[in-house]
Formats: C-alpha cells, structure tokens, sequence
C-alpha cells in the first residue's frame, strides 16, 4: 500500500486562498485573524486532514517542550504511580513525556538524541556519563529519589531516614522489642537510607536488630524474604519492611505460617501505595507523598528552564505516618 502524503500547511493555504502565516495564526491561539478566515482556514484543514506540526512550531519558537522521563528499573507499584502521575503532570503543562527504559537503551542516553527541553531521572537510574552528557549538551536534569548536590543537579526526595524512624518508634512506643528487617537492594539510596531510620530509633531504645534480609522490593520478593526470616526467627513481634509491596508479601507470609497480625506481629511498609489501603490489606505505613513530589519536580523542571544559571536546588519532602491495622 502506498504511503499516504503528508498533508502541509502549504496545502491548507493554496486550498483556502491566503498565506502560510494565515494557516499558522489560525492554529495558534490568541493570534489576530479574521474570524471568518479562520473558520474557512479550519474547514478545509479538517476537510483534507492537515494537522500542525507541535514539535515544528515549538522549535520554531525555541522550545520543544519534549521531556525525556527514564523510567528505571520499576519494580512495585509506587514507582509505577510516580511515572504516571509525572507524565500526566508534564502533560497538563504542555510538554510532551518520551518514557524511556534504561534498561533498554543506552543508559538513558540515546534520549539525547531527541531535541529535549529537559530530562527527568530517578536517582537510582541516573549514571555519571548521563549527567556529563547533558551537562556537555545543555540538557537540563532533575532527580528524584535522592539528593545530588555534589552532581549540580536539581532534585526532590522524601526524608526516607526521618520517615522510617516515625515508622520504628511507633513501634517501640507498642512495646515492640523484638525487631526484624526486610530491606530492598542495596545500591538504592532509600534502601540505605531507610535503613538508618530503623536503626537510629533502635539504638536510642537500647535495642537492635535481631534478624535482617534483603529483598527486590517485589511482593513476591516480600513474601519470600519474610517467609523464611520469620521461620528462622519465631521470637520477633516487629517486622518493618523498605516498602509496602515486600510489606504486603510480608503479610502473606505471616497468614501462611499462622502468625496474627498484629497481635502477635507489627508489620508496616513505606510509601502508601494504593494497595496499602485495600481493604484486604489495611497496612500501616508511611506515606512517600507522590503527589507532593511530582509537583515539586515539575516546579524544578519549570524554573530550570526559564532560568537555566541559576544555582541547583534539592527538595526535601516530608514523609506521614499512616495508621491503619497492621501495628
């Protein structure tokens, strides 16, 4: 089948009688145009099926309004909700998200092929040769997920120590003294630094871990990990998990092994996925607030760009502590 021909503004402009600057000023709106002119403009661009180049006439104008967001490595449903949200986010802003899989392209990098206004990168995700490519390009970026200071870069993460310590002195504030640990890789900086949080409140309590492994931040992964720490580990009446999708798996091992929650067991996460609210689930957790976050790096990402000297800055989002039935 042939290829059908692109419809231009050209076209539109023959077809109707007027210049191509008539065609683009009844495209852009707020632009001084007869209004019968732009009606007539309008009917026959919807009648041969021309439609404006966004990406042309934003370059045009200096400004692609491409954001390239590198997805990571998504393991659990938050980081899931992240991407959505931000997408969404950029989108409401009108600028276009190009979702990239740095496990499928170079390290992120190939996204620099595109003409972008900006990239948007979790921490976790984010390479040294990244940053000095879009340093060397003019590329802004900004990071979630960690602090990143010593890279000039501009960035906004939850206080993962301060939110996994409210999460441990609850549990001491119970009576729980017997704590165990399900944390997730170790070359995330929440997992090490959610960590710290457990251990600050244990050592001010004259307590510390008795049990501890790491998992994938999976629900399966959970499941696994809290299964065979719990059966190695028959005394321990506080498990606290790096997140909630381990903390639900967690759940499911402790029902598998007949172990009441939270009677005989305290159990809580990190984040506030939405599966932490299931009714199923009722899991006590501390809230990583999404929404708070996307907001902020959409606030970074705008006064980049319309400030592209300006010193980096890091934004600290405050964690919650969450209450439900699993403490």
């Amino acid at each position: 089948m042939a290829k059908r021909k692109r419809i231009t503004a050209q076209m539109v402009a023959d077809r109707a009688g007027v210049s191509r600057s008539a065609v683009s000023r009844a495209f852009t709106k707020g632009s001084y145009l007869e209004e019968s002119k732009r009606q007539k403009i309008l009917e026959i661009a919807t009648e041969i099926g021309y439609q404006p180049n966004a990406l042309a006439a934003g370059l045009q104008g200096g400004r692609s309004r491409l954001v390239a967001v590198i997805e990571g490595d998504v393991r659990n449903a938050h980081d899931t909700a992240v991407i959505s949200q931000l997408c969404s986010a950029l989108n409401a802003n009108g600028f276009w998200p190009i979702l990239v899989s740095v496990t499928r392209m170079n390290g992120g990098a190939d996204a620099l092929a595109f003409p972008l206004d900006a990239l948007i990168v979790r921490g976790g995700s984010m390479s040294e040769d990244l940053v000095h490519r879009c340093a060397k390009l003019g590329v802004p970026m900004i990071c979630y997920g960690r602090p990143t200071e010593e890279l000039n870069i501009d960035s906004a993460y939850c206080k993962n120590r301060t939110g996994m310590e409210l999460a441990a002195e609850l549990l001491v504030s119970k009576g729980r003294r017997a704590f165990g640990y399900v944390g997730g890789p170790d070359q995330f900086y929440s997992s090490m630094q959610r960590r710290k949080g457990v251990l600050n409140v244990l050592e001010r309590a004259n307590l510390s871990l008795e049990a501890e492994v790491v998992s994938d931040f999976s629900v399966d992964g959970g499941f696994a990990a809290a299964r065979s720490l719990l059966m190695a580990n028959t005394h321990l009446d506080a498990l606290i998990c790096a997140n909630d999708a381990m903390a639900i798996g967690a759940l499911g091992a402790a029902h598998t092994l007949g172990i009441a929650v939270p009677d005989r067991l305290s159990v809580v996460g990190f984040d506030d996925a939405d599966m932490a609210d299931w009714q199923i689930t009722q899991l006590t957790t501390v809230r990583n607030p999404l929404e708070t976050t996307v907001q902020e790096i959409l606030k970074l990402l705008v006064d980049r760009i319309d400030n592209p000297d300006r010193e980096c800055r890091t934004i600290r989002v405050e964690p919650q502590l969450i209450l439900r039935g699993t403490h």
